[in-house]
């Protein structure tokens, strides 16, 4: 089991179905469950955001906001993922402070590249539905080979991004990695395609949780985790648009 239940996405490990034990009926997860926290955090999100993008526009500073969201959002990951009976309460509390960050980052990138932001949401609602229809499709299926293809290149993507905010603080800088050259699109092009076919190994997750008899907290759980990989793959769009812009 530990194979089949196997992601990325370090919320949605295996380990976590089989420390939540099993459930029957109305007691377990499904997947239509799972889909509908998905929908709440979604708006926990939203609703954050706006407030922090409408606080940016009214010539407030959001920095502070976006300091505590980042932080608090780390603490509250890192706790749902140990504790995955807690995701009824902290996994909106994430949803919440992650919002803070979006918001105040959407802001700074709408002042400098007017409407990338609205662009990027569309995109990753757009890259959402069109891999939950290939993966319904069974035009991609999750063998073994492709999940651990995926799990290598994310594991590789966030050595990189450590190794590179770890020479940062030595005064080491990568422009042609980060800038908007054709390097930096490039790789950002590839992280992108990364982060969507986390997607997939998270739907096929969750589908395999429900199937297994997961409790009913993990629909709680399941819906955390594919937001993580949303809200990371929202950002990277984000930052692969303003590449894009700054080239014009």
């Amino acid at each position: 089991m530990a194979n089949l239940l196997r992601t990325s996405n370090p919320a949605l490990s295996g380990g976590a179905f089989r420390q939540a034990g099993l459930a029957y009926g109305a007691d377990a997860m499904t997947v239509t469950g799972t889909v509908n926290k998905t929908g709440i955090l979604t708006l926990c999100v939203i609703a954050s955001a706006a407030w922090t993008w409408s606080r940016f526009f009214n010539g407030e500073s959001v920095m502070g906001l976006v300091a505590v969201g980042a932080i608090g959002g780390l603490i509250l990951a890192l706790v749902t993922t140990f504790k995955a009976a807690w995701s009824p309460v902290t996994a909106p509390i994430y949803a919440v402070l992650e919002g803070l960050v979006l918001g105040g980052i959407s802001a700074i990138y709408q002042q400098r590249f007017p409407g990338i932001p609205m662009q990027a949401v569309g995109l990753t609602f757009g890259v959402l539905i069109a891999l939950l229809l290939v993966y319904r499709t069974g035009i991609i299926r999750v063998t073994d080979k492709f999940r651990m293809g995926v799990v290598a290149a994310t594991g590789g993507i966030f050595a990189f991004y450590m190794l590179t905010w770890i020479l940062s603080f030595f005064g080491v800088r990568f422009g042609s990695l980060m800038g908007s050259g054709g390097l930096s699109i490039g790789i950002s092009v590839a992280v992108v395609i990364v982060a969507a076919l986390n997607l997939v190994l998270d739907f096929d997750f969750i589908e395999r949780g429900a199937a297994a008899g997961a409790p009913k907290y993990m629909e709680w759980y399941g819906a955390f985790g594919l937001m993580v990989t949303l809200i990371w793959l929202y950002l990277e769009i984000l930052r692969l648009l303003s590449k894009v812009r700054s080239r014009d």
